[in-house]
């Protein structure tokens, strides 16, 4: 053999070597980070109270003046006692004008409670209730990743995109800042 071919071999050989060992040492060195598989966001409800308003046209009975409504029972009695001492005479007469007085009276408070009834007035007035709007609020991530040959499972607080760092073999589960200007 020529010492040039002997020479080409060795080189060979040597750089293979060397080729070898550099891939069994990128093999053997631990990963610095982990690959990411699937990424689940995980959510709640969350419940927002907010006050919605509307002003509707309210009828209301205005205050009564004469709760007891004496003046319609009074106005009543009189008239209806004057209109039964226009019936009959003598003993009649004044059993007559008596029940015409009760009459008269009952008839005087009816009256005077239906007008009481009826008046009334308009006024607009506000009514509000409290009303919920629901949406769905992102609380974390469920990132399956892979180490290795070995899968699992973590909830992180962020999404860390395809992969998530590892220092000294472990999860680098904060989030990374940013340091843009």
């Amino acid at each position: 053999m020529n010492k040039s071919m002997i020479m080409g071999t060795v080189l060979g050989l040597g750089v293979a070597t060397m080729g070898g060992a550099i891939a069994g040492y990128q093999y053997v060195k631990e990963p610095d980070h982990a690959k990411v598989l699937k990424t689940l966001a995980v959510t709640k409800e969350i419940k927002i109270p907010h006050e919605e308003c509307v002003e509707k046209t309210v009828v209301r009975q205005k205050p009564v003046k004469d709760t007891n409504r004496i003046a319609g029972k009074v106005l009543g009695a009189v008239v209806g006692g004057a209109l039964g001492n226009q019936v009959g005479g003598g003993n009649g007469k004044k059993v007559a004008t008596v029940a015409g007085a009760v009459a008269g009276g009952y008839a005087g408070d009816k009256v005077q409670e239906n007008m009481q009834k009826g008046d009334t007035y308009t006024t607009v007035e506000q009514s509000c209730k409290t009303v919920y709007e629901t949406r769905e609020e992102i609380t974390g991530y469920d990132v399956t990743y892979r180490i290795k040959d070995k899968e699992e499972v973590v909830r992180m607080s962020y999404d860390p995109g395809q992969k998530i760092p590892l220092q000294n073999g472990e999860l680098v589960l904060n989030q990374p800042t940013s340091t843009t200007k």
